[in-house]
């Protein structure tokens, strides 16, 4: 056993201490804790390290409201106060600037409720796995999921639920407030059950359909955005509203860029103050939605990764257009793609708005935006993920 004193909360949610020089990471602690600890994995640069006893607890630290916490692999942080777990990912967010020697301005938490916000969940043969094992974990409610998720949980039986991964998505701002994709039956909708849905595909997105028993509509602000249950769409409703009123409702042009679009969540309202956006995805499936949810919108998509774009087609449009007036990014969780990073630098959008949702790979890619010349004006704390150590930012750069 060994008596420790944590110093920070890090990426990752752990807290940082230090044994003989060691670094020690320390699951489920609070920073400025006396503990009695035990090492249970051993590397050459650091150690990992459980509680065994709190000598003294942080005045932050409270009783988690889930009885499956430290054992579902979900929530790390529900241990912690919550004004408290906004401090310490604003602090995580802003090391991870400091580290790339970014200035950055205040940083602004976007938040909304800490408990019941959560709309999107797996479930794996109807259950959630353990923190670092397959273990299945049968739950009849969960204290971040939105009600209609826990009435499913709280009303169907682990038999009843269905075998394997599936995706589940419920929410009171959804049509319909509750659905879960059943795997994986593939079939070809050649017409389609649901005559409010459209089947207007580009040909060069012949083969992708959309399959009504798993899609989804949302009203955001007014206006109602499809996607695939199985495919990816924020989780928290109610931050990712005000995310949209903060990162659009002051841009305006002829030209934007939505790079990474999705299913067009963000382009649905760039729209509506600029003449035409341009939309790019890798993921094909997710830009079948972006062309029903902006059909009535001037626009064009592209179903391909940003560095083929950049290489096969921008050249072309900005022949055509210019310069895009603004450009809107949200890479995944490994960043802009170095031609991308590389396109933005070069050509210099007079506006660029990034949201992330890595904050290493962030401060990366705007590092190379600062050297380019741009000026990071602001940054906001998405806290999309309450009761986590995940981290969603959103940055304002301008030359």
């Amino acid at each position: 056993m060994e008596t420790i004193i944590t110093e920070k909360l890090v990426f990752g949610g752990d807290c940082l201490a230090k044994i003989e020089g060691k670094n020690v990471f320390v699951p489920f602690a609070v920073p400025g804790e006396k503990l009695e600890v035990e090492i249970v994995e051993s590397k050459k640069d650091y150690d990992v390290a459980k509680i065994v006893n709190i000598i003294e607890s942080s005045p932050k630290r409270i009783e988690p409201v889930c009885p499956y916490y430290t054992k579902c692999g979900g929530c790390n942080l529900m241990h912690i106060d919550y004004d408290y777990q906004k401090e310490l990912r604003k602090q995580i967010l802003s090391d991870s600037f400091k580290r790339n020697k970014i200035d950055i301005p205040e940083i602004d938490v976007v938040c909304a409720e800490s408990l019941n916000y959560r709309a999107r969940f797996q479930l794996h043969d109807g259950c959630l796995e353990a923190k670092k094992s397959n273990e299945k974990i049968f739950i009849k409610n969960c204290p971040v999921a939105e009600t209609s998720i826990n009435s499913y949980l709280s009303t169907t039986a682990c038999d009843q639920r269905p075998k394997g991964r599936c995706h589940v998505f419920g929410s009171s701002k959804a049509t319909p407030d509750f659905t879960i994709a059943i795997p994986p039956v593939k079939q070809d909708y050649n017409a389609p059950r649901n005559k409010k849905i459209k089947h207007t595909i580009k040909h060069r997105y012949e083969g992708i359909t959309i399959d009504p028993s798993t899609c989804v509509t949302v009203n955001l602000l007014g206006k109602n955005i499809m996607f695939d249950v199985q495919g990816f769409f924020q989780s928290n409703l109610q931050v990712l509203e005000k995310a949209i009123t903060i990162a659009t409702e002051d841009l305006q042009g002829t030209n934007v860029l939505d790079m990474y679009s999705g299913c067009g969540t963000f382009s649905v309202f760039l729209a509506d103050n600029f003449e035409k956006v341009t939309l790019v995805e890798h993921n094909k499936a997710a830009v079948v939605f972006a062309e029903q949810n902006l059909s009535e919108k001037p626009h064009e998509s592209y179903g391909i990764s940003g560095a083929r774009w950049v290489k096969e087609n921008a050249p072309s449009i900005l022949s055509k257009i210019g310069n895009f007036d603004a450009v809107f990014i949200d890479p995944p969780r490994s960043g802009m793609e170095k031609e991308v990073r590389d396109f933005l630098c070069q050509t210099k959008p007079p506006v660029i708005r990034v949201v992330s949702c890595d904050p290493v790979t962030n401060a990366r890619d705007i590092r190379c935006l600062i050297e380019a010349g741009y000026k990071l004006k602001k940054l906001y704390l998405l806290d999309f993920y309450p009761q986590t150590s995940h981290i969603e930012s959103l940055c304002f750069l301008e030359l």
